[in-house]
């Protein structure tokens, strides 16, 4: 089969996957696609559909406009190169989680809006952050303070 040279696309999801600390198995697993379709994806010998590339960046927690740029499916806004090279790492760094990533985005935009740059992107989807629990001790006394 020849590699039909979807840009970096393949690469690009490899690193991403590896950054996540995902086997190809699981990435395909939790987007819902099959093992070997995925493995044709990263090299390069299957296109994807944009509904697929929503399904791998839902499940590698990115922006799915990131990937859709990667396949060529969306141009690459020339002033926004940077903003969405930032988003990405932050989003695919397993070592943060999840409202970390989300505070982070959200100091960098402030940050950017701050120095007169307006987004085009739309604001990278995070799921909903987890509720804090609370530090071990404290939950039973803490409650019952609370007891009438």
């Amino acid at each position: 089969m020849a590699s039909l040279h979807v840009g970096n696309l393949g690469e690009f999801l490899r690193e991403q996957r590896r950054g996540a600390q995902l086997s190809l198995r699981q990435l395909a697993d939790a987007a819902g696609v099959s093992n070997p379709y995925l493995s044709q994806i990263e090299r390069g010998l299957r296109k994807p559909s944009a509904e697929i590339l929503q399904q791998l960046a839902r499940a590698l927690r990115i922006s799915a406009e990131t990937l859709y740029v990667q396949a060529g499916i969306l141009d690459e806004p020339e002033r926004d190169r940077d903003d969405l090279s930032v988003a990405a790492a932050l989003l695919a760094d397993p070592s943060l989680t999840d409202p970390q990533k989300q505070a982070l985005l959200q100091i960098y935009e402030s940050f950017r809006k701050e120095n007169g740059h307006v987004s085009q992107q739309p604001a990278p989807t995070q799921p909903a952050p987890r509720p804090a629990e609370p530090p071990a001790g404290r939950a039973a006394g803490e409650a019952a303070e609370q007891a009438p």
